[in-house]
């Protein structure tokens, strides 16, 4: 027998891989040409004037006497300084300076939610998540001026939740459950009794439900939803002032018009995704149900839906809603922007299930009436994991359609992260002129968060590949 040899540099390696994908043919090569000299004029371009950027300046006059100084005087370059001076208004709007830390909690605390159920399988990458968000977290709640008592609460509810997640996985879910309510005492303030109250409306709804639904079926589900309905209606008001004269803990109030930049995008993405998957898979279940009305009422909304544009939506949002509202009714306009988006958007994630749905087999159906599972089991168990997961790319896809939808909020008057860009250069004349430099950095952190989103799906799309292993 002859020793085994290695293969074949031009079939191996790095040369192998160039043949493969770059130069497998004459059209590959040719595409290959064109991207090299595209790349090559971009950076000649664009290469010189970011290499030759300032960061320290006080006006964009002075960067270019700067640029001039260094590189000459027919050189340009970037004024990145703008950023440096006007930060907190691209990340936080008008939000009160000395409360930074409360929105920087409230994200930090989201990957804390997020990691019993998206990285649940994963004890590695959790724990790298987790420590990366617990150091990170801690650190920025500092530089954006925690003073020392709100630092030290910081960091016993950082270990408390990591200790939750590690050693007691299954309560760590209710922690998750609990994560809105303290994302919105956090970012708007007040009395922590008014989010446990609308809490308490929910465990009212639960448990009224779960006592009757073995007697009364849908009709329990339905006095457990009345219930709920006057709690808040009733109960919420004069419970949670009670308990807020008699035991006062409360945030400074931050009113919703002083939210911008960052801080809102994100929220309103936020609250959008994590509410419109859920409506969307019961659209998608209604839409396929075998009752007329049902089915009628679910294709009537996701059709109109569909044929709306968003603009239109967050216009009557802003401006017709109030008028079906009782009077002296005031709805919050990022709470009315909030419900908007989040029904624009669960009627496309209705229609990326549904797809999902129409590309299992009959015979998935089939199996499961044959166990003897009834419909919301066999849903559960059988069919909608199976569903979801073919439809992970396209239900990824709205999510980052809808984050960067969150910018259109500046036609009702809210300070997205492109108002903020331009209002902070108009604000003041040092900086007239300045206007690459600002959208680079929105950008960028919107290339960075929907980027971070693709790669989960990837992730999620190699974990949940479990017929090809």
């Amino acid at each position: 027998m002859l020793p085994p040899e290695a293969p074949p540099a031009r079939d191996s390696g790095v040369i192998g891989w160039l043949r493969e994908n770059l130069f497998s043919g004459p059209l590959n090569i040719a595409l290959t040409v064109l991207g090299a000299l595209a790349v090559w004029l971009l950076v000649a371009q664009f290469g010189p004037w970011l290499l030759h950027a300032v960061w320290n300046a006080d006006s964009l006059a002075e960067c270019r006497r700067i640029i001039a100084e260094r590189w000459g005087p027919d050189a340009s370059g970037a004024c990145f300084a703008v950023i440096k001076h006007r930060w907190h208004q691209f990340l936080f709007g008008f939000y009160p300076r000395l409360e930074y830390w409360r929105p920087t909690l409230a994200f930090g605390l989201l990957f804390f939610a997020i990691a019993p159920v998206l990285f649940a399988d994963s004890t590695r990458i959790r724990r790298i998540v987790l420590a990366v968000a617990t150091v990170l977290t801690f650190i920025c709640c500092q530089l954006m001026g925690a003073s020392g008592p709100q630092l030290a609460g910081v960091a016993v509810l950082l270990v408390a939740w990591v200790a939750l997640i590690e050693y007691l996985p299954r309560r760590a879910l209710l922690a998750t459950l609990l994560y809105p309510f303290i994302g919105v005492w956090l970012l708007w303030g007040g009395s922590i009794w008014y989010p446990l109250m609308a809490l308490a409306g929910f465990v009212i709804g639960f448990a009224v439900w779960r006592a009757l639904a073995s007697r009364l079926g849908l009709i329990g589900l339905a006095v457990g939803v009345v219930a709920a309905l006057l709690w808040w209606g009733f109960g919420y008001g004069p419970v949670g002032g009670w308990l807020a004269g008699v035991l006062p803990f409360e945030l400074p109030r931050v009113p919703s018009t002083q939210f911008g930049g960052f801080v809102l995008s994100i929220t309103i993405g936020v609250a959008g995704i994590a509410m419109s998957l859920p409506a969307g898979v019961i659209l998608a279940l209604a839409r396929q149900s075998n009752l007329p009305v049902v089915k009628m009422l679910a294709i009537m909304f996701i059709e109109f839906i569909r044929g709306v544009p968003l603009i239109g939506m967050l216009f009557v949002a802003s401006l017709l809603l109030n008028y079906f509202l009782p009077p002296k009714v005031q709805f919050d306009i990022i709470l009315r922007v909030i419900v908007m988006v989040t029904i624009f958007a669960s009627a496309y994630m209705a229609e990326v299930v549904r797809g999902g749905l129409a590309a299992l087999p009959r015979g998935q159906y089939e199996a499961a009436n044959a166990l003897g599972l009834d419909y919301w089991k066999a849903q559960r168990l059988i069919i909608l994991p199976q569903a979801l997961k073919v439809a992970i790319p396209s239900i990824v896809s709205t999510f980052i359609g809808m984050f960067k939808d969150t910018t259109l909020v500046t036609f009702v008057g809210l300070y997205d992260p492109l108002k903020a860009m331009s209002d902070s250069v108009r604000a003041s004349f040092e900086w007239k002129g300045a206007y690459w430099e600002p959208y680079l950095f929105a950008g960028a952190i919107f290339f960075i968060l929907c980027f971070g989103m693709s790669r989960y799906s990837l992730y999620l799309e190699r974990r949940l590949k479990r017929d090809s292993r």
